[in-house]
């Protein structure tokens, strides 16, 4: 029988020194061939507001939105850990409202979810969620759902002060339950202080080399989507280019005659 990534799993991946893979996914077939490839986490990330919504960010993804991506995702995916990325407003308004929301992504399939932030609010939230059977996954540094006040996509924790604000923002989510943080656009060194001084795995998103775990937006992993590509995001592929010759060589064949052929007919 087929081995499920498990909160566990991952706590022991730490424990042992031995690094993980989490990648976004957003339909059945991606997610299907990420598992069968032996992704441990796949993230049914709020970039798919984007790369495959085609909105501007990330805040004009809703939480009907989320559940179809999010049951497409945990259709194919039988051994990675699927975590839902709580689309914004759909958790931060009052802890009711967020509870039913939160708890219909675990019954569309989700095992887990992420939620951004560390203020008292989230970190109730956190308690309330791990009480109730949900793993959450905490996000610090850059939180893309609060770029408006930010003012933009700024590196987090350059200072010293703020590195240490960081620190204690990842102890506090580590007691309020988490069972993992994602660190993003946070200097290397920062990553590896709180890596290293706190017992929950720690996933890099543009925070280096010394996490425990590392993501990437898997359009960007791909080569498809090209409007942005950040500094830490590596291609593996370029399957716009495969895409488009696909399509132009599709219409060739149709203008000279040759699809169908006669093997290709009833």
């Amino acid at each position: 029988m087929l081995k499920k990534i498990s909160v566990r799993t991952l706590r022991k991946y730490k424990e042992n020194h031995e690094r993980f893979s989490m990648l976004t996914a957003y339909d059945y077939s991606t997610a299907k061939y990420f598992d069968e490839a032996g992704i441990d986490v796949i993230l049914v990330g709020d970039s798919l507001a984007m790369v495959a919504l085609g909105y501007d960010n990330t805040n004009n993804l809703g939480i009907n939105e989320m559940a179809v991506f999010t049951k497409a995702v945990a259709r194919g995916a039988k051994r990675a850990m699927v975590v839902t990325d709580m689309p914004f407003m759909s958790y931060t308004i009052d802890i009711p409202s967020a509870l039913t929301n939160i708890g219909n992504m675990i019954k569309l399939g989700s095992r887990a979810v992420k939620l951004e932030g560390c203020n008292n609010y989230i970190l109730e939230l956190i308690k309330r969620c791990v009480n109730m059977g949900v793993p959450v996954m905490g996000h610090i540094g850059f939180t893309p759902q609060s770029e408006n006040v930010i003012g933009g996509h700024y590196i987090q924790g350059k200072t010293e002060d703020r590195a240490q604000e960081l620190l204690q923002e990842a102890k506090k989510l580590e007691t309020a339950g988490v069972f993992s943080i994602v660190l993003e656009m946070v200097p290397e060194q920062v990553a590896k202080n709180i890596t290293e001084n706190i017992s929950v795995p720690t996933i890099s998103c543009g925070a280096g080399r010394f996490c425990d775990g590392f993501v990437m937006v898997c359009d960007d992993l791909l080569g498809k989507y090209d409007a942005f590509t950040p500094k830490f995001a590596r291609k593996y592929g370029d399957i716009k280019s495969l895409i488009t010759n696909c399509a132009t060589n599709y219409i060739e064949d149709i203008k000279n005659g040759i699809y169908p052929n006669e093997n290709e007919v009833y």
